[in-house]
């Protein structure tokens, strides 16, 4: 058995766990490839013999049953923070050394993105058989486009409780994630868990699990009193979730446990590796001021109360451009709140100034730099922050209730307003939809920024992000009340579908693409409406041509039109 450190003392408050403090290493067995260990047959401190010797063992020692597809894991984690570190990097280690790379693989479920020198260090190592719902990083992006990992998209709103359906354990006996590892800055004494920076998923994975391991994070300081946790009931006992405003909360501050079913507890001294975000540059400060004026707007005509409505904002140098933008210059709007996934670092110069009352989210994603700011801050901060779990931070009904302004950015959005978050060229994936459409389908404003183009090594203008008809649509038209690029702003609400292609053509375009987009909406019109197909006049033959020609030769630039 692992000694217990006094810090990992201090968090871990139920005594009976301290019986099963392990290392990492030690909990290899629990983790064979096509196989998971029967209850009665899970090596943990606290059984006769050593778990170290037993660790040793070759695997074929232990009694295995072999199901039809690799062991089923759920991780805890959401946006690169409140992850497991210490276990997955010593599984990736195990299988380096000992040359297992693609034969030692796992069905991996965590709530959104984890962090790269886990998750995608598994990715490099193909340890990945399958991946749901969202994801980050370069090796693991490769291996899905690659074919080596089965992704499984889907709406964060979405996927904790269809894992709770059984969707993604059906063929199970038991229906159930073989093991779950999830991160805990302190445990109560019941045995609950304390989260860090995230909440995502875990609630629900842990509902799922067969297992449980949990890493305790001595690294950060203790999030309690930082969370407010609701466990998922299924139909027909599920109940509504009675939140009225940001600040309310209907849960408890840590996460239930059965701890008949925690295994091992192992001691992480790793920080979350958050990374710089990208500074603003001219692009993202005018998308900002585009949008700040279009709030303004708002306000003047009755539309908006004078501190807005609670706000959402994904990841990026324009989300955070316009948060920062919220209460700089000639904006300054006051007594603002938020309703979102993900915080990022503009929210503490938002809470600096004095601006923001108060914020929930289900991950806090701050910088290294951001992290250093909040922890030194602490008291200043936490009073007016809440983390509550994705199924309930992404909930459509209470974005509905809330009258939620949902910002978001796209790869490409078309001139009917549909937009494509997850898929270059229609079939190269990202990262995947994430909760953005969570967001854009319930808000009282559903907003998309982008660039008017994105850069290019073979076109000096770029790529442009208005096209025809987009290669693939995460969000549809009837989901999009505005446009935003560093060109203009286009608000189609209330639109019909020709009237939203010349809004959006002339407040969007970059002038390089503009003439070109209209010439095929002109075109598209009057063939259409020729054969009485005018509603939303489409050239199918030819709505993928700009795609094309930049394939072929490097532009999106047409001549003229095949």
């Amino acid at each position: 058995m692992a000694q217990a450190s006094a810090l990992l003392r201090s968090r871990v408050r139920r005594p009976s766990y301290l019986s099963k403090v392990a290392t990492a290493e030690d909990l290899i067995p629990l983790f064979p490839h096509n196989a998971y260990v029967g209850p009665k047959d899970i090596p943990y401190p606290g059984d006769s013999g050593s778990l170290q010797e037993k660790a040793r063992r070759t695997l074929s020692e232990y009694t295995l049953t072999i199901p039809s597809s690799p062991q089923q894991v759920g991780w805890s984690g959401f946006t690169g923070v409140g992850y497991p570190k210490k276990i997955p990097t010593a599984l990736a280690d195990y299988v380096e050394a000992n040359n297992l790379q693609g034969k030692q693989k796992y069905n991996l479920f965590v709530g959104a993105s984890s962090g790269a020198e886990t998750e995608n260090r598994w990715a490099k190592l193909d340890m990945i058989e399958r991946r749901s719902p969202h994801q980050v990083g370069k090796e693991i992006a490769r291996g899905i486009n690659e074919g080596r990992i089965n992704f499984f998209d889907k709406h964060l709103s979405m996927f904790p409780v269809d894992l709770m359906y059984g969707y993604y354990t059906k063929h199970k006996e038991n229906n159930k994630l073989d093991v779950a590892i999830v991160e805990a800055t302190a445990i109560t004494e019941d045995g609950g868990i304390i989260p860090g920076a995230s909440v995502g998923a875990s609630p629900e994975i842990i509902q799922m699990a067969d297992k449980i391991i949990i890493e305790v994070n001595t690294a950060t300081p203790s999030f309690e009193g930082l969370h407010d946790i609701t466990m998922t009931d299924l139909p027909p006992r599920r109940k509504p979730y009675l939140i009225m405003a940001p600040e309310d909360r209907i849960g408890t501050p840590h996460i239930p446990v059965d701890p008949e079913k925690v295994v091992a507890i192992v001691e992480s001294d790793y920080p979350d590796q958050t990374q710089p975000n990208a500074p603003e540059d001219e692009s993202s400060r005018a998308i900002a001021g585009h949008l700040i004026e279009f709030l303004k707007h708002e306000v003047t005509q009755g539309r908006l109360p004078p501190n807005l409505l609670p706000i959402q904002s994904g990841i990026g140098n324009i989300a955070n451009a316009v948060i920062g933008g919220l209460s700089g210059g000639h904006a300054n709007f006051k007594n603002l709140k938020v309703w979102t996934e993900v915080l990022q670092d503009a929210f503490i110069d938002l809470l600096d100034s004095g601006n923001l009352d108060f914020a929930t989210a289900t991950s806090i994603r701050f910088s290294p730099d951001g992290f250093h700011r909040f922890y030194d801050r602490w008291d200043q901060y936490t009073p007016k922050l809440l983390l509550r779990s994705q199924q309930v931070s992404n909930n459509p009904e209470i974005i509905r209730r809330l009258g939620v302004i949902g910002m978001n950015t796209p790869v490409e959005v078309d001139i009917y307003a549909h937009a494509n978050s997850t898929c270059v060229f229609g079939s190269r994936m990202l990262n995947g939809l994430g909760g953005s459409a969570d967001f854009l389908r319930s808000s009282k404003y559903s907003i998309m920024h982008t660039p008017s183009t994105r850069p290019s090594k073979t076109d000096p203008t770029g790529v442009s992000c208005i096209v025809p008809m987009c290669t693939h649509v995460d969000q549809t038209e009837h989901d999009l009340d505005v446009i935003v690029t560093e060109q203009g702003l286009a608000d189609v609400r209330g639109m019909s579908p020709k009237e939203r292609a010349r809004e959006i053509i002339k407040q969007c375009a970059h002038p390089d693409y503009k003439p070109i987009l209209q010439d095929y909406f002109d075109t598209a019109e009057q063939v259409c409406l020729k054969k009485g197909w005018g509603h939303e006049p489409h050239l199918l033959w030819n709505a993928f041509d700009m795609h094309k020609n930049l394939n072929d030769h490097g532009t999106m630039k047409l001549d003229k039109w095949s």
